[in-house]
């Protein structure tokens, strides 16, 4: 059976490229264009960039309408790359500012504990320490995460497991709706509710200017719905086969949640606990609204009953009245939380990878 090559098919030519590669290719070379001329314009403030921007979104349209799919494509790229390239600007920016302080401080930015004679945080001599701001935002995530890990386990696994079509059909997207309401608004309610209880004489008789106490159970009860919602989908993706197989084996549904269930999906429950733990870290209106501006240590030190203050609560305190070495200090302070969050990420990616090569035979 003869075939025609294709060079000689309508619409090609002899190097056996056709008229439609070439098109998608004079549209894709002169959208690059036209979006680098934006790029430029942009960096150095150029009145054309509205110019090249509107040309970019014509071949845009114009490759939307004749090669829809090579278009699509090219966007989805491209929106990845931009994507990349703000995430690196954004770490290249925050490293850059806070290098001053880092140059000038040392590790004693994230070590010093000794206040000597000028403090641990002084913008008059010059001197500036995060370990308050570190030991501040441990405390309060760790009370926070003993308030959202066992119990935002708990639901997941009662709505789940547990409760009823009709029920799970309510509790899970008011969870949900927890999860959104603003930070600013649970920060004022602890604040105000939380807070004026244990200030009360009659009770923990406690200074009314906030506490650590009162800041981590606020932010626990924030990250709970996170914790909830992430675990319960992890719970729920676990094939019914495994739950059927312990079931015929003469186990209780009890046993098989909690043998066969939950283990099997571990690595997204703790994937869970981590994305709360990065919620409690991160967390900024709350912290701020309830915690004090106090630069120092509590006295004693495991009192969390005292107060201090967050890696994110000075900075929302502080960055307005900030210059110079101040506001590099501030944005060590965004180093610092970048790089715990970074390290918890890649804590939850390791797990996960472990759990499924475990539960996957290949050890």
């Amino acid at each position: 059976m003869s075939t025609i090559p294709e060079r000689w098919l309508p619409g090609s030519s002899g190097d056996g490229t056709t008229d439609t590669d070439r098109s998608v290719l004079i549209v894709g070379a002169i959208g690059a264009l036209l979006l680098a001329g934006v790029a430029v314009g942009f960096l150095v403030q150029s009145s054309l960039t509205a110019v090249f921007l509107l040309g970019f979104l014509v071949v845009v349209g114009f490759g939307w309408y004749a090669h829809q799919a090579e278009t699509a494509k090219a966007l989805t790229f491209l929106a990845t790359a931009f994507t990349v390239a703000v995430m690196g600007l954004i770490i290249v920016f925050l490293f850059g500012e806070a290098w001053p302080v880092f140059e000038l401080m040392g590790l004693d930015l994230v070590t010093r504990v000794d206040p000597g004679e000028t403090g641990l945080w002084s913008t008059a001599d010059a001197v500036y320490s995060l370990t308050p701001m570190i030991w501040g935002t441990i405390v309060t995530t760790v009370l926070a995460m003993a308030i959202a890990g066992p119990l935002g386990i708990a639901g997941a696994v009662f709505i789940a497991e547990i409760a009823p079509g009709w029920l799970r059909d309510i509790v899970k997207p008011g969870v949900e709706i927890l999860a959104g309401i603003p930070s600013i608004v649970y920060g004022w309610l602890g604040f105000i509710v939380i807070n004026g209880y244990f200030s009360r004489s009659d009770t923990f008789d406690l200074t009314s200017n906030g506490s650590l106490v009162v800041a981590g159970m606020v932010i626990g009860l924030m990250a709970l719905p996170t914790v909830v919602s992430v675990a319960e989908d992890a719970l729920t993706s676990i094939p019914e086969s495994m739950k059927s197989g312990s079931l015929a084996l003469g186990s209780t549904e009890w046993q098989t949640t909690l043998g066969i269930t939950i283990p099997a999906a571990f690595s997204g429950v703790s994937a869970a606990v981590l994305l709360g733990v990065g919620r409690a870290v991160g967390e900024t209106m709350a912290a701020t609204v309830i915690l004090a501006n106090v630069t120092e240590f509590p006295g004693p030190l495991f009192d969390a009953f005292d107060n201090t203050i967050t890696l994110t609560s000075v900075i929302a305190n502080q960055y307005g009245v900030a210059q110079g070495l101040h506001l590099s200090a501030l944005f060590g302070a965004g180093v610092v939380l970048f790089v715990t969050v970074l390290f918890l990420s890649i804590g939850s990616q390791l797990i996960e990878v472990r759990m499924e090569r475990n539960l996957g035979g290949n050890r």
